[in-house]
């Protein structure tokens, strides 16, 4: 539970939108979690279409080392002109990932780059100056290529049809959480005009927190 000193420090800078509590508490929940994969057919391979984009539809949300990336890439887009390039190669290079592990590529150290995404997005949004869009975009589509490999163990040994609809699935989510992130973004600069960068730096540290977090977790564990 956020403890009361740091609500008066949110208090401090006037951070008082709904949208901004309901993303420090979330992402509060999230640090006490381990940052691994998660299946929304309790392990099980999905047989049919609709399994398969259920589990698609629930991946990128029950595993919170994923959603809490697609928060911040969907708020870090509000910084930056043209910043929907930032969600979009993110999802798009999910699926090559996905592809990969189909193919019985390997990508090394996964867990290990999933979990430093979740620090590094997070570092990004704190930072007073973020980085150049092209910095961003590019960390985002190489962070999205690990995420997607590890999106394809859920779907590993499914038929063409329940494949294609956790495809379908893990896209439609992340795109729409990207977009409600945004969403946020948009209404904090809204709500707070004189200080919107500062604003979404307090949640770049909140998210530091919890990207140091999975990161300590995967490293005790190697």
């Amino acid at each position: 539970m956020l403890n009361s000193a740091l609500f008066h420090q949110f208090k401090r800078y006037s951070v008082k939108s709904v949208p901004i509590a309901a993303v420090i508490l979330l992402a509060n929940s999230m640090a006490v979690l381990p940052a691994h994969a998660h299946h929304a057919m309790g392990g099980e391979t999905p047989q049919t279409a609709l399994e398969g984009f259920i589990s698609g539809l629930a991946h990128p949300v029950i595993g919170l080392d994923h959603f809490a990336v697609v928060v911040a890439i969907g708020l870090l887009a509000t910084l930056k002109q043209r910043g929907f390039v930032i969600p979009l190669g993110f999802v798009l290079t999910s699926l090559l990932g996905t592809g990969l592990h189909l193919m019985g590529m390997d990508l090394p150290i996964a867990e290990l780059v999933i979990a430093a995404s979740v620090l590094l997005v997070g570092v990004f949004l704190a930072l007073k100056q973020t980085p150049a869009l092209v910095a961003i975009a590019t960390a985002a589509a190489i962070a999205g290529l690990f995420h997607g490999y590890a999106y394809g163990e859920a779907i590993v040994g499914a038929g063409m049809s329940p494949l294609v609809a956790y495809l379908a699935g893990f896209t439609l989510t992340q795109l729409g959480v990207a977009a409600i992130a945004a969403w946020i973004g948009r209404a904090i600069v809204q709500r707070v005009p004189d200080q919107p960068v500062a604003t979404l730096r307090h949640i770049g540290f909140v998210l530091c927190g919890v990207g140091a977090t999975f990161l300590s977790f995967v490293l005790l564990n190697a």
